[in-house]
């Protein structure tokens, strides 16, 4: 059985707080324990609460906690809930991102903020169902933004995000077991650097967890048209610039991009990614794919014709290699 995503991560954070003995975990009630195959990982019972703080339901206390301590020298965790992914979004924006340039390179600011992003589920009321809130904090001057889509990437991507300098914004979805297998020691998976999850010559696919997994079985179901897709997972959201070069490389190849997002249509992560493929690429066409702008419904099945999923992704990529 493969190691899920919320152990690969919990692993990862264990490896990180028996390397370095400051290192403090903020939590709510995402108790931060789990097992998997024989083996069990629970870390305020083997660092102990001073450094596995279970707090009170108030996530800007959190956030700011753990940011006081990176403003000292000491790295911090902050775990947030994804109803309140919104909620420390002032400190980010205002301090978090911007202490390093205001001091000239100064004062380091080691903090990770681990915000468990939500998803759309039917019966879901709305103010549970804001997918797609990691484009606001990727368009933060001075954060980083990452969002794995495997428990590989996600125990790398953990590993990475805490050894930063900079404030780290780490973006939870819930997503499929699969992938490489993940090892038992630590390990990093850069930040800024893309996945070529799949390789084709016909047309480039673009998008990041969740929709990773309805683009995996969209290239799938293109192959039995003929269709060669060539599949890549950004795995960080900001800064861009080390992701661009490959995307860029791959539509010179292609000379089409077509994009998924969960987040809404306007101002959805993945148009910032076409317009600089435009400006890099004359020539190339382009198509987006997000969720409208509205709010999430309720009902299934006004949520299934909303929602994105790997039919439409593939009936988008024949419409755009026939313009």
């Amino acid at each position: 059985m493969p190691k899920s995503m919320g152990y690969a991560i919990l692993e990862a954070i264990q490896g990180e707080m028996r390397r370095d003995k400051l290192l403090t975990l903020f939590y709510e009630y995402q108790t931060p324990a789990a097992g998997w195959s024989n083996r069990s990982i629970n870390l305020e019972a083997e660092f102990g609460r001073t450094r596995v703080r279970f707090c009170a339901i108030d996530e800007e206390w959190i956030v700011g906690g753990a940011m006081g301590m990176s403003m000292t020298g000491v790295p911090a965790i902050a775990h947030i809930p994804s109803m309140a992914t919104f909620i420390p979004y002032e400190l980010m924006f205002n301090h978090a991102g911007k202490l390093r340039h205001m001091t000239g390179g100064q004062a380091a600011f080691p903090m990770v903020l681990w915000a468990d992003m939500a998803r759309r589920w039917a019966f879901q009321g709305g103010q549970h169902a804001d997918a797609g809130l990691e484009s606001s904090y990727a368009r933060l001057a001075g954060l980083k933004v990452v969002i794995p889509s495997t428990p590989y990437d996600a125990k790398g991507l953990m590993v990475s995000a805490i050894r930063d300098v900079d404030p780290v914004v780490y973006c939870q979805y819930p997503v499929p077991s699969a992938g490489p297998e993940v090892p038992d020691e630590p390990y990093t998976v850069p930040i800024g650097e893309p996945a070529i999850r799949t390789e084709g010559k016909d047309i480039t696919i673009v998008g990041y967890a969740p929709q990773t997994a309805e683009i995996a079985r969209a290239v799938e179901e293109l192959k039995k048209d003929g269709i060669s897709a060539e599949f890549i997972d950004p795995r960080t959201l900001a800064p861009l610039e080390g992701v661009m070069p490959t995307i860029i490389e791959s539509v010179k190849k292609t000379g089409r991009l077509l994009t998924s997002d969960e987040g809404s249509y306007t101002f959805c992560n993945c148009a910032e990614i076409i317009a600089r493929v435009a400006e890099a690429v004359p020539g190339a066409k382009f198509k987006r794919l997000a969720f409208p702008d509205a709010p999430a419904p309720g009902a299934p099945e006004m949520l299934n014709y909303m929602n994105v999923d790997a039919t439409r992704i593939a009936a988008a990529a024949r419409r755009l290699l026939k313009a």
